[in-house]
């Protein structure tokens, strides 16, 4: 049957007042930019609709203007439930000042919440969360004064305990494709991502919702490959055409890049070298790369987060390590390189794309060999907050499903920051001065790793520098290795709000990290399977 095709601003007035309305999208990949924007413009001529509910797993946003931040408007949104804030800055302000009820969720859990609620569930029931900010003992993932309802209760079943989610109201489903016919069903063949569409999509009709698509191209009825479709047509109401390039840009920094969308027998790359990186900058990013590079085994499965951890691909390219790992991206992508900053989310050449809650199946299954992620503020407990920090709240993303579950975890990154400089002459580090802000600390301000979790699993987790590498034990952090030059109590224990416990057999960083050129030669005996 043929779906109603409509202009943004028609779409835009399917919204009622107190709709929950889904937002599809990663960042600034898969973002209906079109129709959010039109949205946001008829409440700012209007002043409606009012009171709604969003609903993202992952951020959708710049940092500026545009994707979800067109919503952050007084009287627009009532209620926010998000995994990722940290690129819409005008909702955090709201939430934090208390002008909007806020909750902070882990984005794995969102999307299996999608699922599960299309499915007529009652919400979904995982470890996920448990002894970090969302376990309703702590914070219950509730961000300020006014956010009062409970969505997340503890359960015990068969002796253990496990985190209940309730299932989320779907009103509004505004999602994106790349094709659809005239009958609504959807293709997503320039889109470097799929997400949770089709949950999403799902969630919203069986709740009797509406779904609305926007795509770039719509083709006769029965023209398309049915194994193309990723969103059939009986779970969509409308489709809306975007004819303007910047409001479908395959992400917010890229108009189209074929290396998101076509496999690694395009790759076109110079032959990378198997022994060494070569002469580089020898900047904290770059040690510390180095470092957590000699963890990487080879026929590993990785995660590797954002900001210092980007840098662990580069490096692993470098001394031929990469082609013997498989690195994956959180809503989808398998295989080949992922893109940073607002591209991220991408990968170039990747082996596979999946939805995004099928990954997060792989990732709380346990199936990340190793994850390597961000280091921003350590308790001595162990404990790691990335999620918020005074009144700046960039959300725990897929944070916590990935550092529960990952096989090893690995957290990369600088020992102080805002203003650390550094300089490495004859194979010695020397500070030249501290970064401002200390980041081993007596207390984080919010658990999003677990350290008590993680030795109750029995999880391996090391903590890396670029002056020292720790490891975690049930006594709390225990330091494990220093690098030359770096004079123990000067330059960390001084630089720590705690004293962690020394391993009796403390070590000296390996030393070729600290040299022009990186010689390292990885073991490549091992292959995936």
């Amino acid at each position: 049957m043929p779906v109603s095709q409509l202009t943004a601003e028609q779409a835009a007035a399917w919204v009622e007042n107190g709709h929950a309305v889904m937002l599809g999208g990663f960042i600034g990949s898969v973002v209906p930019e079109m129709l959010v924007k039109a949205l946001g413009e008829r409440y700012r001529q209007t002043a409606s609709p009012q009171g709604l509910t969003l609903i993202f797993a992952a951020g959708q946003g710049d940092g500026t203007g545009r994707a979800a931040n067109h919503l952050a408007k007084p009287g627009l949104v009532k209620r926010v439930i998000g995994g990722h804030w940290g690129l819409v800055p005008e909702l955090q302000k709201m939430a934090l000042s208390n002008e909007i009820e806020g909750y902070n969720l882990p984005q794995g859990v969102i999307s299996h919440l999608l699922r599960d609620t299309a499915a007529g569930k009652p919400g979904t029931l995982t470890t996920t969360g448990l002894d970090t900010f969302v376990d309703p003992r702590l914070e219950g993932g509730k961000i300020n004064a006014v956010t009062t309802e409970d969505l997340i209760s503890v359960v015990n079943l068969h002796g253990e305990e496990y985190l209940f989610y309730q299932r989320l109201p779907v009103d509004i489903a505004i999602l994106r494709g790349t094709t659809a016919d005239e009958n609504g069903n959807i293709t997503m063949e320039d889109e470097c991502l799929v997400v949770e569409n089709l949950a999403a999509a799902q969630a919203a009709r069986n709740q009797g919702g509406k779904v609305i698509v926007q795509v770039k191209h719509i083709v006769p009825a029965g023209t398309l490959d049915p194994h193309s479709i990723k969103i059939p047509g009986i779970f969509v109401d409308a489709i809306v055409k975007c004819d303007d390039e910047g409001d479908h840009m395959q992400t917010f920094a890229t108009s189209f890049n074929p290396a998101f969308v076509t496999g690694p027998s395009h790759r076109h790359a110079a032959p990378r070298s198997t022994t060494a990186a070569g002469a580089t900058t020898l900047d904290p990013k770059t040690l510390i790369a180095r470092r957590a590079a000699m963890e990487l085994q080879p026929g590993a499965v990785l995660n590797l987060g954002i900001g210092v951890p980007e840098y662990i691909a580069t490096v692993a390219g470098q001394i031929g390590l990469l082609e013997h790992l498989t690195l994956t991206v959180e809503p989808g992508a398998i295989g080949g390189l992922p893109a940073s900053g607002l591209d991220f989310g991408a990968s170039h050449h990747p082996e596979a794309i999946i939805t995004q809650d099928q990954m997060f199946d792989f990732y709380d299954g346990g199936g990340i060999d190793q994850a390597f992620l961000g280091l921003a503020q350590c308790a001595q407990t162990g404990d790691i907050n990335v999620s918020r920090f005074g009144d700046k709240l960039p959300g725990c993303g897929g944070f916590i499903n990935i550092t529960q579950h990952a096989k090893s975890l690995y957290f990369c990154g600088t020992f102080t920051a805002n203003g650390l400089t550094i300089d490495v002459a004859d194979g010695e580090l020397k500070v030249l001065q501290e970064g401002k802000l200390h980041k081993f600390v007596s207390e984080v301000e919010q658990i999003t790793f677990s350290a008590k979790r993680a030795i109750a699993t029995g999880q391996p987790v090391r903590y890396i520098t670029e002056r020292a590498v720790f490891r975690l034990d049930p006594t709390g952090l225990v330091l494990e290795e220093i690098a030359p030059g770096i004079d123990l109590e000067r330059d960390i224990l001084a630089q720590m709000a705690f004293r962690p416990q020394i391993d009796p057999a403390l070590k000296t960083m390996p030393i070729d990290i600290f040299q022009p050129e990186f010689s390292f030669t990885p073991a490549v005996s091992s292959t995936k399977g």
